[in-house]
Order: structure tokens, then C-alpha cells, then sequence
């Protein structure tokens, strides 16, 4: 499912998470000449990228913009919005996936904008696996809960939330996981190598183990608890290494404060106390 071709879409901010979604965006085909892009120092990478989609990149001119994203810096975005307000309407939809940045919070910054929908996308967005979640505040429209829906499962899965106080707590999981993941490789690799393997193979096994494990999960739909048992026997090698692993709790208690620290650090970068709920979005059959 993509953004509907007529959307004109502004994405304020091309950092790392902005430009991973344009590059999801036109993976799935959306038409770079309907996507503008304002970021006052552009990476070489997102000029050629613009370039070659015919993405339009910091236009002296405004245009109507019927769904503005958010991707600055929190700390960023008082200073960044006045420069978007001549772009928005009544009918433009304004989506975040700022860390911390409440719907209240955005209403304020953009109240010009008709609706307002708060996400958090993941990195694996850019190759079309991210991770998001949504919410919306009660009232909004069901065109626009449609129409977040299409930009936000272009790259991805999609969970709508009911509270809007569980945003931080999934930020700390889906949004900062890939970098637990990719951590974890680095840790299989060093381990592999300590243990005899060459470096290079080390890590290709590690990286290939990671990968196939993630497609597992996503072709078998099994619960990992499952596939963790179907891959120990009792006795074996993934039995002794669990045993290590697993021993007094020590990996699910360093993950738990893992993901207590990042959601901690989302209120933080917000500026504000943890938010009132919210309603989910209506179901929109996808």
C-alpha cells in the first residue's frame, strides 16, 4: 500500500530516520516529483538522491502541502517550524516521528494544520521492514487516519496505539532495537573470533545468522519462545550456550533496563511529562 500519487508530500528534516523513509517512499514507488524535502544542510548522498528522483530539494518557493512529516530533531523543531507554516492548511496532515514530541505538542507547533498524527518509524524503513507506531487523538478524521496509514505501511508494518504514553516505550523497543541488534552481531562476531574463526568469516556468520533468524520469525509467524525450543536440543551445544545465556535472568534484566533507559530518554528529548491518552485510529481494514 503507498501514498495515494496525489499527495504532495513535505518532509521537514532528512536526517538518518527522514531520509530512510524518502528512500522507502520511492522504493515503493511513490513519485519523487510529488515529495519536497526542506533540510538546511543536505547530505551528499540525499543530493544525489534527490537528483535522481527528481525529489525537489529546498525550493525557493512554497507550494500546499497535503501531508507534512516531521523528522527534525526534537530540540530542533520550534526553530525549524515557522518555515513550513506557508506550506499548511486546513487540509494538510501533519505526521511526527519525533522522540518525545506529544500531539498536544504538535498542534501547538503546527496549528494550522488540520489533523495531527504522532509515529515512530524504525531504520529498516529505508529497505522497506520498518516498524511503526502510530497514534492519533480522538476526532481525527477517518481520510486522515487513511491517509497516515498508506504513508506509514509504504515502509513497513504498522501497530496504532490506544495510549499515547506507550509511544516512548515502543520508540525504546522498535526504534532504537536495530541498533540492540546490530550490537548483538557485533558482540557474535567478536565472540566467534575470540573462539578460533577468522574475523571476516566471523562476521558473515554472525550477520547471516541475524538475518535468517529474522526471517524466520517473519515466515513462520511462530512465537520466538517456539523456535528458541525447536533449536535446542536437550543437551546439545544451543543448550550449553543458552544455559550461559539465560543464566539468573541476566539478559532479559539488562534488556529491561535497556528499553527503561531509551523510553526515559524519549520523555527527556519531549520536554515534557509522559502524555494524557489518547484513542487508536479507526481500523482501516489493512
Amino acid at each position: 500500500m503507498t501514498p495515494s500519487r496525489d499527495d504532495a508530500i513535505l518532509l521537514l528534516g532528512a536526517g538518518r530516520m527522514g531520509a530512510a523513509l524518502l528512500r522507502g517512499w520511492l522504493a515503493q514507488g511513490v513519485a519523487g516529483r510529488s515529495i519536497t524535502v526542506l533540510d538546511p544542510n543536505p547530505a551528499p548522498d540525499l543530493l544525489a538522491l534527490a537528483g535522481d528522483a527528481g525529489v525537489r530539494l529546498n525550493p525557493a518557493e512554497t507550494g500546499a502541502a497535503d501531508i507534512l512529516v516531521v523528522a527534525v530533531k526534537p530540540q530542533l523543531v520550534a526553530q525549524a517550524a515557522p518555515a513550513v507554516q506557508p506550506w499548511l492548511s486546513a487540509d494538510t496532515l501533519v505526521v511526527s516521528i519525533m522522540a518525545g514530541k506529544t500531539l498536544a505538542d504538535l498542534r501547538a507547533l503546527f496549528p494550522t494544520a488540520g489533523s495531527h498524527v504522532r509515529a515512530m518509524p524504525n531504520l529498516p524503513a529505508a529497505v522497506g521492514r520498518g516498524a511503526t507506531v502510530a497514534v492519533a487523538p480522538p476526532g481525527t478524521p477517518g481520510a486522515a487516519i487513511e491517509r497516515s496509514h498508506r504513508l506509514l505501511t509504504a515502509v513497513g508494518g504498522l501497530e496504532w496505539l490506544e495510549d499515547e504514553a506507550l509511544v516512548d516505550a515502543a520508540t525504546a523497543v522498535s526504534g532504537s532495537g536495530p541498533a540492540y541488534v546490530f550490537y548483538m552481531v557485533e558482540c557474535l562476531t567478536r565472540a566467534g573470533t575470540e573462539a578460533g574463526l577468522p574475523p571476516g568469516i566471523a562476521e558473515r556468520l554472525a550477520r547471516a545468522t541475524v538475518e535468517g533468524a529474522g526471517a524466520m520469525l517473519g515466515a513462520t509467524g511462530q512465537p520466538a519462545a517456539d523456535l528458541r525450543g525447536n533449536v535446542t536440543s536437550p543437551g546439545g551445544t544451543t543448550q550449553a550456550g543458552l544455559s550461559v545465556l539465560m543464566a539468573g535472568g541476566t539478559m532479559q534484566a539488562l534488556l529491561s533496563d535497556t528499553v527503561r533507559a531509551a523510553a526515559a530518554r524519549a520523555r527527556e528529548l519531549g520536554g515534557t511529562a509522559p502524555a494524557a491518552p489518547a484513542v487508536a485510529a479507526p481500523s482501516t481494514g489493512a
